[in-house]
């Protein structure tokens, strides 16, 4: 039974951090994992703003539309207080979990500073990621950003930004919710709540790759304090010399991972989690380090499938 909660909680965990996080790619399009995306992440809204319509008429509309202004229109620190609630958490439970067992005979006691050292790490990336100037244009720097890049006619044409009134430099973009034009604007991550732009990819980049770096790292420290304690109990031994199970890997695997289930369970939830986590910060990290190879922007990559998009409905008419 316990083999049983283990795959589902594997498997809920998995399926649901795909659709959240990866639900909204391309090669997901038409899926029911695209449709599951646009459901969580917009679609259960629609369902929300009918209910309380029906119930509650426009006095509870105009309360949740501005609920949605502030949570999704504005800038706010809702997810960057949730980042720091997820790295607290972990951090807390590896503590009172794992580092109890730090020095151990696969871990030596410099991972106690080690460890802490990482996670700190992380938070200065974080609020370094969060507020410095991701290159925020205005009249007083505007002649240095025009001068970066040229227009291409295509995607970027000389024009004036009706917002700040300034012209509006190649491959950046006015943010509605920053309310700033942004040189060379990749996106506005919800995260740190700022805009990721020419003046702080750089850092971004250093906050995701230490991130899959702190993940895996963490996973490693748990995984060779459970291994540890089984040679430190001498587990295998016990098992086939006591117990008369026998040596090989078919016999011993599963009374070993009942074992870890029964006596490190939540190290090994734990684990479970941080290699899910790394998995996607790799794939997320992979693809923003492939588009600065390629020299482009996530915003850019948004508007040359839009333009394709167009293209591809004109050919149908034409």
């Amino acid at each position: 039974m316990a083999n049983l909660e283990l795959v589902f909680y594997i498997a809920v965990v998995l399926v649901s951090s795909v659709i959240c996080f990866c639900g909204h790619w391309p090669i997901f399009e038409g899926t029911p994992i695209h449709a599951l995306n646009y459901y969580c992440t917009g679609g259960i809204f629609e369902l929300l703003e009918k209910c309380v319509g029906f119930t509650c008429g426009e006095r509870g509309l105009r309360a949740i539309y501005c609920v949605e202004h502030y949570c999704c229109e504005r800038p706010n620190p809702i997810l960057q207080i949730f980042y720091f609630t997820i790295v607290g958490g972990a951090y807390f439970a590896a503590m009172t979990t794992s580092f109890k067992y730090i020095p151990g005979p696969y871990l030596s006691a410099i991972h106690w500073y080690l460890g802490t050292g990482s996670v700190v790490m992380g938070l200065l990336l974080f609020l370094l990621t969060s507020f410095s100037d991701p290159g925020f244009v205005s009249s007083s720097n505007v002649s240095d950003y025009l001068a970066m890049f040229p227009y291409d006619g295509v995607l970027y044409e000389e024009k004036i930004c009706s917002t700040c009134n300034i012209p509006r430099p190649p491959r950046s973009k006015h943010c509605s919710i920053c309310g700033h034009c942004v040189a060379r604007f990749d996106h506005h991550c919800g995260w740190t709540n700022t805009c990721i732009g020419e003046n702080n990819l750089r850092y971004f980049m250093a906050f995701l790759f230490w991130h899959c770096y702190l993940c895996l790292y963490a996973a490693f420290v748990i995984a060779a304090v459970i291994v540890g304690e089984m040679k430190r109990k001498n587990l295998v031994r016990l098992l086939t010399v006591y117990y008369g199970i026998g040596s090989n890997f078919q016999e011993l695997a599963p009374l070993i991972f009942q074992w870890v289930l029964a006596f490190h369970g939540e190290q090994l939830m734990l684990l479970l989690f941080l290699g899910i986590i790394s998995l996607l910060l790799m794939g997320f990290s992979g693809y923003h380090l492939y588009l600065i190879i390629i020299n482009t922007t996530t915003n850019e990559v948004i508007e040359v499938g839009k333009l394709q998009e167009i293209e591809s409905r004109e050919g149908q008419y034409t």
